[in-house]
């Protein structure tokens, strides 16, 4: 097996991506006026991630109990109602939600052509790890025993917090002796929950929303009694040998750059098959520019066209 990684061709960033950036720098701005910023209100700011991503057309939202688990389905006409996608939606473990995420999901479903399911998994710090991943799991678990969808035929992706935990539930699977996705498509994912990237710092004037604070921060009200280098919280310390095809798109100018390359490098030595695609100058979770940008539209659309094979389409 092998691991490739590509850049995207270096092209001047279209002016329609600036919109992420704008978005983010509000967020920080709002954040450090308010150092005091409660819980609430911080989720509350959060839930604005969905603004920079249009609305798909054709694409019909239903929210389900996914075997205990809140969840949305993103269902687009005409997909095949035998595959299935579960997205893990990012922020931090802590922000973020099925709502914030329904739109690009909705993209991504189109694009594919099958349905991706949105989890609302519980979030820190009133349910820290392992409570995210055990009701991924869960959600997983649903879609195979009472949905009757063939594991072959679901994939997992998810963003930021996200991409780690689509990546951590199916290390979860396969030490439970569970059958494993066709794939996994983590998107600007974070692993380390030590923050010890090289790209934390190099990239750190570049990133407008992600720095080494805030990830520690986050990471403390995430783990909660629990190491920072438990493998299913940090895969960065896990044995990923078995895993199915992993797909990681991210973009160039993120602090978590580093997250990607090397877990990919440690998939690689284990015999996984792996590919990293970076967006150059891109912003964490581009992708959420979907509808409105072509960088975040052409990543979408290599998802789709990478995963559609893997699921049997």
């Amino acid at each position: 097996m092998s691991t490739n990684t590509t850049t995207a061709p270096t092209t001047t960033p279209s002016a329609e991506s600036a919109a992420l950036a704008a978005l983010y720098s509000s967020w920080v701005e709002r954040m450090a006026a308010n150092p005091e910023m409660d819980l609430p209100a911080m989720r509350s700011m959060f839930e604005e991630w969905h603004l920079p991503t249009a609305e798909p057309v054709g694409v019909s939202y239903e929210e389900v109990d996914a075997g205990g688990v809140p969840a949305m389905w993103c269902r687009p006409a005409g997909a095949a109602d035998d595959r299935a996608m579960i997205w893990t939606h990012g922020g931090g473990y802590v922000v973020g939600s099925m709502h914030s995420h329904r739109k690009v999901a909705g993209h991504l479903a189109k694009a594919a052509g099958v349905p991706v399911l949105v989890l609302d998994y519980r979030r820190a710090p009133e349910h820290p790890h392992p409570a995210p991943l055990e009701d991924a799991v869960a959600a997983y678990r649903w879609l195979v025993g009472e949905q009757g969808i063939a594991p072959e035929h679901i994939a997992t992706t998810g963003d930021s917090a996200g991409g780690g935990l689509c990546t951590a539930m199916v290390l979860a699977l396969r030490d439970a002796g569970d059958p494993l996705p066709a794939a996994v498509m983590p998107l600007s994912p974070w692993y380390d929950m030590e923050a010890t990237g090289e790209s934390v710092a190099t990239n750190a004037g570049v990133d407008v929303l992600v720095q080494r604070d805030i990830l520690l921060a986050m990471a403390g009200m995430f783990l909660g009694d629990a190491s920072p280098q438990d493998p299913l919280a940090n895969p960065l310390y896990a044995d990923p040998t078995g895993l199915p095809p992993i797909l990681i798109q991210v973009g160039g100018s993120e602090t978590l750059l580093d997250d990607s390359n090397r877990f990919a490098a440690m998939v690689k030595d284990a015999g996984v098959d792996c590919t990293v695609e970076v967006y150059p100058e891109m912003q964490h979770v581009f992708h959420f520019l979907a509808g409105r940008a072509r960088e975040a539209d052409e990543a979408i659309a290599a998802m789709a066209a990478w995963v559609r094979p893997k699921l049997g389409l």
